[in-house]
């Protein structure tokens, strides 16, 4: 791993909202709002902060997903697209958090935190493997 970036440093992603993003559970009454969900949200976030982690981790390297954090404040609707910055916080070890904020516009969408750690990739496939084998 190596680490180019400080705190403050920012990656930006543009994301266009589409149905499949909506607010809607299978096992319930279907579609509960037509606006971007907290779930997809939270992905789109997590991409953002994923940014970051892609230029940082080596060949044999891998990021995963240690934390996510979503405050939803406001709706974005279909075919808007949310701005999407993940700022640098900090590097613990091998672990990056970075703030996440999601806007339309001037309208704040969203606001929350990631987590991921770089690992080595051949290490945590072992992991897998081991946990599925004990099931």
């Amino acid at each position: 791993m190596h680490n180019p970036y400080h705190p403050g440093d920012q990656k930006t992603h543009h994301y266009t909202v589409v149905p499949a993003d909506f607010a809607s559970f299978e096992a319930g009454n279907g579609l509960v709002h037509p606006v971007l969900s907290t779930f997809a949200l939270g992905r789109e976030m997590e991409w953002a902060g994923r940014l970051f982690v892609l230029e940082m981790r080596e060949a044999g390297e891998e990021g995963i997903g240690t934390m996510l954090e979503v405050q939803h404040h406001a709706p974005a609707f279909e075919g808007e697209t949310v701005r999407v910055t993940a700022t640098f916080a900090a590097l613990h070890g091998r672990e990056l958090t970075c703030t996440v904020e999601a806007r339309v516009g001037e309208r704040l969408v969203a606001t929350g935190r990631t987590g991921q750690r770089i690992v080595d990739k051949a290490k945590l496939e072992a992991r897998f493997a081991a946990l599925r084998a004990a099931h």
